[in-house]
């Protein structure tokens, strides 16, 4: 029986985080994975992550995932694949299926780190081919290269639902609508937007009514709900659709720490039956802890904060690092953390109606409800400026942890401040020089260029633009505005990509200049 001084079980952004920690300090590490390739969700994420340079802020997932991966290895973690844990027993004793053979190790210490899985929905017909979870979709476009349909409608506005949207769309896919039992927008306000301006309906307080077709989905039909969560008869709506995504919630899979004997919860706050941890993720069985989505659903920045806290403390428990010093570190670890969990939508403030910004500005109902701020409602965030000259908007209207846009100007046009949860504004006395470093480095997409006035009755929009083929200079097309609709004709003048922008393309089009604050999208084709 090999033995370890930590197993580690799931390779995901908390186990590899937590195995860097641990090796660190000289531990032997074991890491199990169930699955072909380690990095668990991060390499299924194109996206760019949010929160500081502590977080990865602004770096795509995958590319997190890749960095773990090379430091996990440089430190001599062992990582094993295609293996899983089938049973924790006492004296940490741990029994893995690997291929066709059952093995034991032992460990000193054991972090669970098993994520979780997606929840699902039942209604008529939502066992048909067709109808998958969004992280289902998520791995096939992002990890196989397979489109999962042609003709989407996802069912879920949470983070999940409104990131996997917009990819499915960058994948090529045509996502015809979002529906929501709740009535209001469950994900960041930056995400829902982006899917909005490029034409695609919020239908808030609707569920799937049933699931259309013989031997696959060819159609889905979805209706309003009412204060008792019942369909409202003759608010029905159809679509024609290939395919349906649920993005419902996700549940911890946290039986291996029941198996484990530790101390577990039914806590709707941390979605599920979870294991009770103290600060360090410490289970009530010694030198057991857990990490991750497996006690609590978080993003991942946070599940590898704490996996990192759990490699800490499990090498002060065996002695490889001094009671003080994993003190120190620990706390470093649980003040990044911190960070993650303010705003609007920390743990604490999951069920809260929120009508105010912390800076007490009104929030925008028209984005809760249909996925957009309106041209109205815009105006009143600190980000919104006007000015003669090339100046940036930032369209950031909640109270979420990310601020990469306040390193990214080396002129220091935008503010955020020491709290990283405050709304960005634009500092008068500076100079904005066009260089749309700002631009790239928002991770909701939320930062335009704008030259509000040429002088010959047009003015001109830089925007964020991850879709292929890239749009040419010249080429006329339809401006569209934060609704998706079209507002008017563009006409691309320029084009910029650039390696430090991480494959998200400048795109700057001319408008008439009454559309100036108005336009937020190009769209390719015969123009409006």
């Amino acid at each position: 029986m090999k033995h370890y001084d930590m197993i580690i079980v799931g390779a995901g952004p908390a186990g590899l985080s937590a195995a860097i920690e641990a090796a660190k300090r000289g531990m032997k590490v074991v890491v199990y994975d169930e699955n072909a390739k380690p990095g668990g969700q991060l390499f299924k994420q194109i996206h760019k992550f949010f929160g500081s340079r502590e977080h990865y802020a602004k770096i795509r997932g995958f590319q997190i995932g890749e960095k773990l991966l090379a430091e996990a290895s440089e430190l001599g973690v062992e990582v094993v694949l295609d293996a899983i844990v089938i049973g924790i027993f006492p004296e940490k004793e741990v029994t893995v299926k690997i291929g066709e053979h059952v093995t034991h190790a032992k460990g000193d210490t054991i972090l669970i780190a098993t994520g979780a899985s997606e929840n699902m929905v039942t209604f008529p017909g939502w066992t048909l081919p067709g109808v998958i979870g969004a992280g289902a979709a998520q791995t096939m476009m992002n990890l196989h290269g397979v489109l999962p349909g042609h003709r989407v409608l996802m069912l879920g506005t949470g983070n999940v639902g409104l990131v996997v949207s917009f990819q499915l769309m960058q994948a090529g896919c045509e996502v015809v609508a979002l529906a929501d039992a709740a009535p209001r927008v469950g994900g960041y306000g930056v995400h829902a937007s982006k899917v909005a301006r490029c034409g695609v309906p919020f239908y808030l307080s609707h569920t799937i009514v049933s699931a259309e077709g013989e031997d696959h989905v060819t159609g889905v039909t979805i209706g309003q709900v009412d204060a008792n969560w019942q369909i409202i008869e003759g608010s029905e709506k159809h679509f024609d659709v290939d395919t349906i995504c649920l993005a419902v919630g996700l549940s911890p899979m946290s039986k291996l720490c029941d198996m484990a004997g530790c101390d577990m919860e039914d806590n709707p706050a941390k979605a599920g039956f979870v294991p009770v941890v103290d600060e360090y993720g410490e289970t009530s069985v010694s030198g057991i802890y857990a990490a991750g989505d497996v006690s609590g659903i978080e993003e991942a920045s946070s599940a590898m904060i704490e996996g990192r806290i759990a490699g800490i403390a499990a090498a002060v428990k065996l002695g490889y690092l001094s009671e003080a010093e994993g003190t120190a570190e620990i706390e470093k670890q649980k003040a990044a953390l911190g960070g993650l969990r303010q705003g609007m939508f920390a743990p604490g403030m999951r069920g809260k109606q929120i009508t105010e910004t912390e800076e007490g500005i009104a929030i925008s109902q028209n984005l809760l409800q249909y996925g957009f701020v309106s041209d109205e409602e815009v105006e009143r965030f600190p980000g919104v400026t006007h000015s003669s000259g090339i100046h940036p908007v930032m369209e950031c209207t909640q109270n979420i942890p990310c601020n990469p846009c306040q390193d990214a100007c080396k002129n220091h046009c935008i503010k955020i401040g020491s709290h990283i949860t405050s709304l960005p504004s634009v500092d008068p006395e500076a100079k904005c020089t066009g260089c749309g470093m700002c631009v790239a480095a928002c991770s909701g997409q939320a930062i335009f260029l704008v030259r509000e006035d040429c002088g010959d009755g047009t003015a001109e929009i830089t925007l964020p633009y991850e879709f292929l083929p890239l749009p040419q200079k010249g080429e006329k097309g339809t401006a569209l505005s934060r609704k998706g609709e079209a507002v008017c004709e563009a006409e691309v003048v320029g084009v910029r990509t650039a390696k430090v922008f991480d494959h998200t393309n400048l795109l700057t089009m001319k408008v008439p200049k009454e559309y100036a604050m108005k336009a937020r999208f190009f769209r390719k084709g015969e123009p409006v």
